[in-house]
């Protein structure tokens, strides 16, 4: 086990609270172990499972309480459940000894909403008689079916949420965080469709205790292949004038190429309509959580689990996406490996070349060590002297400061040419010790390769290791990762005619990922609209202006 270098920083807290939330929360924390540890704030406490800090109550009374969850904390202040088994997932309780202290407040609102979740998910999931009943009924496809009628002898409503696979890992990350949130605001069951592939298969750890999140495969018969031409898609269903509520399930389509009816998803009257169909199925290729905080009748819901909006992938990915067993060994091998282990900083940085913007690499390799230095997240190159190594008076050297430099990439020139600049100067510059290091390099991108999927799964958790983040905009591998981490990256921006832009890289104003094809429609004027102009907290992307993207306004 690798003890925790990283608890030397304050970890502020965050008060928006009432009392009467509070007390909820410290009944809450006996039932985990009770370990008591000082502070480093003289003005806190901390207790196994919540850092909860009291002040004065506003003047317009109480307002939900969130809490920054103490770093020591294995269930991580309450998101995670204590019901697993620990050798099952080893990275489950373990992820977050590697990674910097989450800085960002849970919402006691999201934690029971997922422990509801999870009891529901346990009712309904494969292997339950309420999901063989959902099942026997969707394969029936009898117009009478209702949402009420897969309910489990115990009073629970089985509506189900299926996940199908598009695009690449990142993408199917942030898809299914996507879907997540909206079965937990529709009070839905998800289940993942790996297709016939099985492309999810080795990757993630069963996230809901007591029961599965993967669909068996014989139980969506007929439902392959399904895209923007489906006939039971909703968009064509709206085409026809059709009414929702009597099918028993439908597919929506929330690909990048999706069409106007297809966008009436996020509309508030759809989703009362929706609400009626037993089974949703849905392809995405986007993080589409942005236009959820667009429906209304989710607005109220959205606000008490999420105070601060700009850290809902944060919370859901460490919820949802524990590599397995195997993946797990390979971050921990590559953690050794790069000398994050013993470095007194740790830097990510993440590379991608898209056939849609074309750069040399020796113009990219520019950008990245332009942002790198400018940024001071790298030193500058120059010959030690006995100034810079020799403490002054002592006689003997001062230790140099270690920095451990990760670089994720299909190709190894970047962290070949790091490598090679900082070698050439004995690792030292600026009193700085540079180590630079590269898991993989594989060449090319492999749709659907479990291997390579394992790879990439266990690079963008060790990137979330990392103390500073610099990212390729518009990746969604960066986006998992910034997400994961909880921090805010350098993103490299996209080059102007092949070349590096004159501003290298910019600090991101979120680390919520871009939904690089939102709706764009008003749902209320029933036209188009600016999806990023409705609302303070939704705006454009920095790395990508079409999308969107949540912000603390």
């Amino acid at each position: 086990m690798v003890a925790r270098w990283q608890l030397g920083g304050k970890i502020p807290t965050l008060l928006v609270g009432a009392a009467s939330v509070a007390a909820v929360l410290l009944t809450a924390a006996i039932l985990f172990e009770t370990r008591w540890t000082p502070s480093r704030d003289a003005q806190t406490w901390v207790s196994a499972g919540v850092r909860v800090v009291m002040s004065a109550m506003s003047e317009k009374g109480g307002i939900p309480l969130a809490t920054v969850p103490n770093p020591g904390d294995r269930l991580l202040g309450g998101l995670l459940s204590p019901d697993f088994d620990d050798s099952s997932c080893l990275s489950r309780y373990r992820a977050s000894l590697y990674r910097q202290a989450s800085l960002h407040a849970l919402s006691p609102h999201l934690v029971s909403g997922l422990r509801r979740y999870e009891s529901l998910h346990r009712l309904c999931a494969p292997g339950t008689p309420a999901y063989a009943r959902a099942v026997e009924r969707l394969r029936a496809a009898s117009p009478n079916a209702s949402a009420g009628d897969g309910a489990d002898p115990s009073g629970a409503r089985c509506n189900y949420l299926v996940w199908t696979p598009n695009a690449g890992l990142g993408n199917r990350i942030l898809s299914i965080a996507s879907g997540f949130l909206y079965a937990l605001l529709t009070d839905r069951v998800l289940l993942l469709h790996s297709g016939s592939r099985h492309d999810l298969d080795g990757l993630f750890c069963e996230p809901f205790p007591g029961s599965t999140w993967i669909l068996p495969e014989k139980d969506l018969p007929g439902h392959e292949g399904l895209g923007i031409r489906t006939n039971e898609s909703l968009g064509n269903t709206l085409r026809r004038g059709e009414a929702l509520g009597g099918a028993p399930w439908l597919y929506v389509h929330l690909l990048h190429n999706y069409y106007a009816q297809d966008k009436l998803f996020f509309c508030d009257d759809v989703q009362a309509e929706l609400a009626r169909v037993p089974w949703l199925v849905f392809q995405a290729d986007n993080y589409f959580v942005p236009a959820l905080f667009l429906i209304q009748r989710h607005e109220r819901e959205l606000a008490r689990m999420f105070p601060r909006r700009d850290a809902v992938f944060h919370h859901l990915g460490r919820y949802l996406f524990h590599p397995r067993n195997t993946v797990w060994g390979m971050v921990t091998r590559y953690h050794g490996s790069s000398y994050f282990a013993q470095a007194d900083e740790r830097v990510g940085i993440q590379v991608r070349v898209f056939k849609w913007a074309p750069i040399s690499t020796d113009e990219l390799y520019g950008q990245i060590l332009s942002c790198a230095q400018h940024e001071n997240i790298l030193p500058g190159v120059s010959v030690p002297t006995r100034a810079n190594t020799t403490a002054v008076g002592s006689g003997t050297q001062a230790p140099a400061k270690r920095k451990a430099v990760v670089v994720v990439s299909l190709y190894n020139e970047y962290s070949e040419k790091l490598g090679e600049l900082y070698h050439e100067h004995g690792g030292v510059a600026g009193g700085e010790v540079v180590s630079v290091f590269q898991p993989t390099h594989l060449g090319e991108q492999r749709f659907g390769d479990r291997q390579q999927d394992q790879k990439a799964l266990a690079e963008m958790v060790l990137l979330s290791f990392a103390d500073v983040l610099v990212t390729t905009g518009v990746s969604t591998f960066g986006y998992v990762s910034q997400g994961l981490a909880g921090l805010r990256p350098w993103v490299l921006m996209p080059p102007n005619h092949g070349k590096a832009p004159d501003t290298p890289c910019r600090l991101a104003p979120t680390i919520e990922p871009c939904f690089h094809s939102p709706p764009n429609y008003d749902c209320r004027a029933k036209a188009s609209g600016d999806t990023g102009r409705k609302v303070r907290h939704i705006r454009h992307c920095e790395d990508f202006p079409q999308g969107v993207q949540l912000l603390q306004s």
